[in-house]
């Protein structure tokens, strides 16, 4: 087996923090019990390029138990946790090639890695897989079944690539499913982003302006969690109906040039690029602190902010101090990546088990039907949404109500009025 890690002895570490998660991801264990009697994914091969954390860890495991071969790269060059590196390569005899840190070209060279043994199945956070695969001179990897997309951000690229026609195979968007979104999204990125931010600069948030810029579910979660620490939340949207939500939610919005000028802290989660910019930075008040929570580090303009600057350090772990040749200085956080993941752990493991709930049951959909399917993005059926739901609600040990057969009648029928 061959592998491209930090350091093999912290697999024991990496071991520790795998087993606390799958503490808290039930409905994992539940499918891995399945997964192990029913071998859905046995002879296939699964290239994931996700970020390397505990919860990835028990998501290998329970790929591994369906019968899949699984081979790993991290979705982002500041996500990898290197004790889980260690821990899947050594314990799981996982092929990961993922070093926290590492730079773009060994990055790229990671996902080539993962791409050489000709999978059949791929599982993508952020579709910078499934665009080296659509991006190379000629297809190599006609063996492909069928994917699946984690995030917001892959979604968007993949939709345009099949808008283009240019998709060589489906993919299912388990971002879009509910037991994704409503939940992942907001909670999760809510949690963690606001964890990120806190031990990259220890910065009291209670009292802070905090400018969230844009109010889609990650957004949302944002928002909500600063204002429960007590922050004085400013969000900035283009989208007319989200503003209004935001409003009606209780926060003040504004235009970005406006929130610029009063803000102290400022969070990205939009998905597009160039969200905070040279102009921005111009107006931005001395220490303010700039960070993402989107999947790509493009929502900064980190080059203008370099061009404004005289001076750069590293302050904090994590914390780039620029001085700017006006004398303000502007701290940028965990180089405009992924704040809750460069600096924190990303998402708690019981919202990941519904995330990765997805991940496993929409791999085992693939194999099972792609026979039937075009090549195009699928949202998750349905069926595999609800039945997350279901598994989730009993582990929690919450038990819902449901309707009598009068009530079913009733909601088919139409003759029954005033």
């Amino acid at each position: 087996m061959t592998y491209d890690i930090k350091d093999i002895r912290l697999a024991k570490k990496g071991a520790l923090r795998i087993e606390w998660a799958a503490n808290n991801m039930p409905v994992l264990a539940l499918i891995a019990q399945r997964f192990s009697k029913e071998k859905p994914l046995k002879g296939k091969k699964i290239a994931a390029c996700l970020h390397v954390t505990t919860e990835t860890g028990v998501l290998m495991q329970v790929l591994k138990s369906g019968g899949a071969e699984v081979f790993l790269c991290a979705s982002n060059p500041l996500s990898t946790q290197d004790d889980v590196a260690a821990s899947l390569a050594k314990d799981l005899k996982v092929p990961v090639f993922s070093i926290k840190g590492e730079d773009t070209k060994t990055y790229y060279q990671h996902i080539k890695a993962v791409l050489a043994v000709e999978p059949d199945i791929t599982m993508d956070d952020g579709a910078d897989l499934v665009s080296t695969i659509h991006q190379r001179a000629f297809f190599k990897h006609s063996n492909i079944i069928g994917g699946t997309e984690e995030t917001t951000t892959g979604v968007i690229r993949l939709r345009a690539l099949a808008k283009q026609g240019k998709l060589r195979y489906p993919i299912i968007a388990v971002n879009d499913a509910l037991t994704k979104h409503l939940f992942d999204n907001r909670y999760g990125t809510g949690q963690s982003t606001l964890d990120g931010i806190t031990r990259a600069t220890n910065k009291l948030i209670a009292g802070s302006n905090f400018v969230v810029c844009g109010y889609g579910w990650c957004g949302k979660g944002v928002a909500m969690r600063a204002d429960g620490m007590g922050a004085k939340v400013i969000v900035v949207e283009v989208d007319p109906l989200r503003a209004l939500e935001a409003n009606m939610d209780g926060f003040r919005v504004m235009p970005i040039k406006e929130a610029a000028r009063i803000g102290d802290i400022f969070v990205t989660v939009t998905g597009d690029i160039n969200v905070l910019r040279g102009e921005h930075f111009a107006l931005m008040k001395d220490g303010a602190i700039v960070s993402n929570s989107g999947h790509f580090n493009v929502e900064i303009d980190i080059p203008a902010l370099e061009k404004l600057s005289r001076k750069k350090k590293q302050i904090r772990d994590f914390t780039d101090e620029y001085i700017l040749k006006d004398g303000r200085k502007i701290y940028l956080l965990g180089d405009g990546r992924l704040i809750n993941l460069a600096a924190a752990e990303g998402h708690p493991a019981s919202v990941m088990d519904m995330s990765f709930a997805n991940q496993a049951f929409s791999a085992q959909y693939i194999a099972k039907n792609h026979r039937k399917l075009k090549k195009q993005v699928y949202k998750v059926p349905d069926d595999i949404d609800k039945n997350i739901a279901v598994l989730k609600l009993k582990s929690l040990g919450i038990k819902i109500d449901t309707l009598t057969f009068e009530q079913k009648k009733y909601l088919a029928s139409w003759e029954i009025g005033t």
